[in-house]
């Protein structure tokens, strides 16, 4: 049996577990108030904060790290990389620190989980960051060669639903043809051929359907136009693609679960919205029924929004040509990581090396 402790560090929390082999133990979900990381100028700057805490929890639990065979951190916005496990190295942590893609707290999980690990001589693991890439060829093409397509996504738990569907449908991972849709703060729909993600949204910086909180794909000319109109500045742009978009922009909510209780009050615009919503996610999906040539094995939807069974329905109403619909609501973040340390610590799998993988792409 394997001890695995689990770090996933978010914007105002810090979720960790315990999972021994596949089972947790227990999970904690740690809320970081505005005061507490107001004291810090950047995501690099919470580490001591945020090690403490963790600290405290396994203080509290008895838990004696030496009895922990591995720690496996959140990947943050690394280099590209292809899916897997990695092992948490010097030139992965310097990468981490520098973050070449920009500031997240997911940043931290592998920076954190290489402290407890090295202290007690274990290995450190992040797994299937968000910067995976195994883009083909012809779909990093955009239109113009300074704009070239990049993947970042929701590549966790792409991954974690899309094994758990090839298991429903009896298959490998490697052997079947999925679409993926994460269905969250943001949205993420895929192409999985054969256990590499061949096609995807960017789902970070405005790709695809519009999400609770980001515009997705705008108008081309009335974005430049509207960047150059001397109305906004290019921070307030940025903010308004990500972060102020989508519901936030239409309905100033992006809790589907109060746009749920809008439309039940009868207002008609919130349910054109949600319906909008809903309908550019079916219409991406269909996209990517191309991309497979036709032959899907299946359609998989994850994600919060997944819960709702009203929006699922729209989907399936316009999808379900395309093959069977499978839904995991939900996430599975803190199980994947957890699992995809124990694929390497029982043998199925081989840790991968960052700084061979990312000089591939």
């Amino acid at each position: 049996m394997f001890r695995i402790f689990v770090i996933n560090p978010g914007s105002t929390s810090t979720k960790v577990a315990l999972y021994e082999d596949e089972c947790e133990v227990f999970v904690e979900n740690l809320s970081h108030s505005t005061n507490d990381l107001a004291q810090f100028s950047n995501i690099s700057s919470q580490y001591p904060f945020r090690f403490q805490v963790i600290s405290a929890i396994l203080q509290k639990r008895e838990i004696a790290r030496e009895s922990i065979a591995a720690f496996v951190g959140r990947g943050g916005l690394l280099r590209p990389i292809p899916s897997g496990t990695y092992l948490v190295d010097a030139v992965m942590l310097k990468d981490l620190h520098a973050a070449p893609l920009g500031e997240h707290a997911s940043n931290l999980g592998g920076i954190l989980a290489d402290a407890f690990a090295a202290a007690v001589g274990k290995p450190a693991f992040i797994v299937d960051p968000v910067v995976v890439d195994e883009l083909k060829p012809l779909a990093r093409f955009s239109g113009h060669p300074e704009l070239p397509r990049i993947s970042i996504f929701h590549a966790l738990n792409h991954k974690a639903v899309a094994r758990k569907a090839a298991a429903k449908l009896g298959k490998a991972y490697v052997a079947v043809n999925l679409i993926v849709a994460h269905l969250g703060g943001g949205i993420s729909v895929a192409s999985h051929k054969h256990g590499k993600v061949v096609d995807v949204n960017n789902a970070l910086d405005g790709e695809g359907p519009f999400s609770p909180e980001r515009t997705g794909t705008l108008p081309v000319g009335a974005l430049v136009r509207l960047c150059f109109s001397g109305k906004y500045s290019k921070e307030e742009i940025q903010i308004m693609v990500k972060g102020q978009g989508g519901m936030v922009a239409y309905l100033g909510m992006n809790d589907m679960r109060e746009v749920t209780k809008l439309i039940q009050s009868g207002d008609k615009h919130a349910q054109m919205v949600y319906q909008a919503m809903a309908y550019q996610v079916a219409k991406e999906i269909a996209a990517h029924g191309a991309v497979l040539e036709g032959k899907v094995d299946a359609v998989v939807l994850s994600g919060g929004i997944a819960y709702d069974q009203k929006f699922v329905s729209w989907i399936e109403e316009r999808c379900s040509f395309l093959a069977p619909i499978m839904v995991f609501p939900g996430e599975e973040e803190m199980q994947a990581l957890a699992l995809g340390a124990l694929r390497v610590l029982c043998g199925e799998e081989k840790a991968k090396d960052y700084a061979t993988e990312r000089e591939k792409l």
